[in-house]
């Protein structure tokens, strides 16, 4: 709760910082807006912990796969590909998922949204600007924290196994790929959040999504449910973030654009119902 009042008090100090002269209250414009958004985001102890825990997470599980597939005998394919040490996006894809629902979801919960829509009565602009903040953070962010947890897994790989550089074909790609999926992983569940306004609903939606959906389409064995799967969020996120490609899988751009297009669609309807709602 203190936490909340001190991210309130940083978007007054934000919006009022920028005032002109002589007059209460400024224009509100889309960049004041997003000094606003990174204010809360930054004062707000709860998201930068779930983000420094996801980081943590991607080079901690890179030195442990990395030191665990020394000796590549009796290993299965994906532990030995580049992709190998970059598993701890699974648990990073729930935490970062988890912090894109947050962001939004608990300005509903503490009442805080009332006076942020109050300060923006377009509502829009506050959507694009948390959208704009959460990009570029979590987005630099995961990225950084995907090339570490490489790199440190091929560090404790050399002189065991051959190793992999960020130079190898397709290995860059992967790479990045992994801190762009969980980057578009938050976005989408910062979507939900918006479309919820419920942080047990959101989660929940989030996490039937990602997790539920992709495990009861397994059930199925014929082939429209394996091309089912590749177009959902985390099928299309595995075939431009993983080496090894999955029968039925999307190719790494279109796999892409996929995602991409979860996401936009998300905003769109998030938007939609903004607009339409009252706080």
């Amino acid at each position: 709760m203190s936490g909340t009042i001190r991210a309130a008090d940083a978007a007054a100090r934000a919006e009022g910082a920028t005032a002109p002269i002589g007059r209460v209250d400024g224009p509100v414009t889309l960049p004041r807006v997003v000094r606003s958004e990174w204010l809360k985001f930054r004062t707000l102890r709860s998201t930068v912990l779930i983000l420094l825990a996801a980081m943590l997470a991607m080079v901690v599980f890179g030195a442990i796969i990395g030191h665990n597939t020394r000796n590549p005998a009796g290993l299965d394919p994906e532990d030995v590909v580049a992709s190998g040490p970059l598993q701890g996006y699974y648990l990073g894809q729930l935490l970062i998922g988890s912090l894109g629902v947050l962001v939004v979801s608990g300005e509903y919960s503490s009442g805080m949204i009332r006076a942020t829509l109050a300060a923006v009565p377009r509502r829009l602009p506050v959507l694009l600007a948390k959208l704009v903040v959460f990009s570029v953070v979590v987005g630099v962010a995961m990225v950084a924290a995907s090339i570490a947890g490489f790199l440190v897994a091929q560090a404790f790989l050399s002189g065991y196994r051959p190793t992999y550089s960020l130079s190898d074909p397709d290995v860059l790609r992967v790479v990045v790929g992994t801190g762009v999926y969980l980057t578009l992983i938050g976005l989408l569940g910062g979507a939900i959040g918006w479309i919820f306004r419920s942080t047990p609903g959101a989660l929940v939606a989030l996490f039937a999504i990602i997790l539920v959906l992709p495990v009861l389409l397994l059930l199925f064995h014929g082939a429209w449910a394996r091309h089912a799967s590749a177009w959902l969020p985390t099928g299309a996120g595995a075939s431009f973030s993983t080496s090894l490609r999955a029968p039925d899988a999307l190719s790494p751009w279109p796999g892409l654009a996929v995602m991409a297009t979860w996401v936009i669609v998300a905003y769109v309807f998030a938007g939609v119902l903004l607009h339409r709602r009252d706080a």
